[in-house]
């Protein structure tokens, strides 16, 4: 059976997709140290489907290791939970359980960044595309709508290896299908943008941008570096908006500009330690 996506959060259209896959394919297993654990549709899910919904309980190192253990008997695990609990936290397991054995397992988190900065440094992660960037071979999808939650989800399951899905209660007005690079504001090729999924909204909004080209992208490994070089002119200056660490990408674009002078401008969370609380927004 397939739900139509009626959800208005990331989180919802990652829960449905994934009952959906595990109503139609064998291979799904949904893995969750209780995070989400009580949402709707797992509980019902875990009782039609005896054995495709695991809860290790609070022990994400565990929860890793089930899931590559699981990935080695030929199922695909969807591995769930807050981003410091499913990428830093159990980030040896990933490593070695993943990894290391050479097998695939799709890990979707939530609270990105500061989507939760009530509760404190506990459940804030933006450091995790970084961290997931030290190991080879990831995918990384940062959709910046449900919808385009729903469809990276669905493609993932279907795949076979290692993919990271990073959810955000951060959301732009429409989803933007499509791979790779997308030109959502054709500007001068001197000036360009690149926006980073729940980041577009605002970048199209910045008067700092307004001349710009601004392209758009909710996968943001592998980078599309074919994408970047066909738009830009002959020094270009890249500005790249991604709600996570600062200077998360230059590497990749310092590499697919590598041939040609450019100026790059990081925008992104700052690397000092925050001992605040409040908002969470990424002032442009």
């Amino acid at each position: 059976m397939t739900t139509s996506l009626t959800t208005t959060t990331m989180r919802e259209a990652f829960l449905h997709a994934t009952a959906d896959a595990i109503d139609t394919d064998d291979r799904t297993v949904l893995v969750l140290a209780d995070i989400s654990a009580g949402a709707d549709p797992v509980p019902d899910l875990a009782r039609r489907r005896p054995g495709r919904v695991v809860n290790v309980g609070i022990r994400e190192q565990l929860m890793i290791g089930v899931a590559g253990g699981l990935a080695l008997t030929g199922l695909r695990p969807v591995v769930h939970s807050y981003a410091p609990f499913l990428v830093e936290r159990p980030y040896e397991s990933l490593k070695l359980d993943l990894g290391h054995q050479d097998v695939g397992a799709v890990l979707v988190s939530i609270g990105a960044s500061y989507d939760q900065p009530g509760i404190g440094r506990t459940h804030e992660a933006p450091e995790d595309v970084a961290v997931v960037d030290t190991l080879p071979g990831w995918t990384v999808h940062v959709p910046g709508h449900p919808d385009e939650a729903d469809r990276l989800v669905r493609e993932a399951i279907a795949g076979d290896g290692p993919v990271y899905v990073r959810l955000s209660s951060e959301v732009n007005a429409a989803p933007h299908h499509g791979t790779g690079l997308q030109t959502v504001r054709e500007g001068s090729p001197d000036d360009v943008v690149v926006a980073v999924g729940p980041t577009l909204d605002r970048v199209l909004a910045a008067a700092r941008f307004r001349d710009a080209t601004v392209l758009y992208t909710s996968t943001v490994r592998p980078f599309d570096a074919a994408g970047l070089r066909a738009v830009v002119g002959e020094v270009p200056t890249v500005t790249m908006v991604e709600p996570y660490l600062e200077g998360t990408s230059a590497r990749v674009l310092d590499e697919a500009l590598s041939d040609r002078p450019h100026r790059l401008v990081m925008i992104g969370y700052p690397r000092e330690e925050s001992h605040r609380y409040g908002d969470h927004e990424l002032p442009l």
